[in-house]
């Protein structure tokens, strides 16, 4: 397995092919719900995460749960 390197908002990000990136939508004080699941393809996540339009009180956030700090990315409004 070789590690992969990306940079994604001034953070360096190290992954591998069976890093899971999961994009995840919630509503107010709610829990996040995993909407789309990416398994090895930060690229795609990254996509699928910005493409997704909050408003209205919805949350989002990009996370991988075998990360130290898995919370890549959130937004809320």
């Amino acid at each position: 397995m070789a590690t992969k390197h990306v940079e994604l908002d001034g953070k360096r990000i190290a992954y591998t092919d069976q890093t899971e990136f999961w994009v995840q939508v919630g509503r107010y004080n709610s829990a996040y719900k995993t909407r789309y699941a990416f398994t090895g393809n930060i690229h795609q996540a990254v996509a699928y995460y910005r493409a997704l339009n909050v408003g209205l009180g919805y949350k989002k956030r990009l996370y991988a749960p075998s990360m130290n700090k898995p919370t890549l990315a959130r937004m809320f409004s």
